[in-house]
């Protein structure tokens, strides 16, 4: 069963930006972006070491971690750097124009 929480609106989700949405009961927050027109929902932290991603910035459709510039290609997830490493892309639900993203 999957959980599907609201987390922003499509007007707070901006082409170019990260955005880190808190999630109540939920430790990290969830980043909003597009890639490539598509919208895109991950984690917060870094798997490589728990950074904050949304102090990163994105270069094309790579979300570029700011603790250690370690790249996610936000398409696959795949880390650019280390293949073992792998950004969850959670799976996005459009409703009117509230984004809602299923966590499990």
């Amino acid at each position: 069963m999957a959980l599907r929480v609201r987390v922003c609106r499509l007007a707070d989700v901006v082409p170019g930006e990260l955005r880190a949405f808190a999630v109540s009961g939920v430790t990290w927050p969830v980043i909003v972006t597009y890639a490539e027109h598509e919208l895109v929902a991950v984690p917060g932290v870094c798997p490589h070491e728990d950074v904050p991603l949304a102090d990163g910035h994105l270069d094309g459709t790579e979300l570029v971690c700011g603790g250690h510039g370690y790249g996610f290609d936000l398409k696959t997830g795949t880390c650019t750097h280390d293949k073992a490493l792998v950004l969850r892309r959670y799976p996005i639900t459009v409703v009117g124009d509230e984004v809602w993203v299923d966590l499990l």
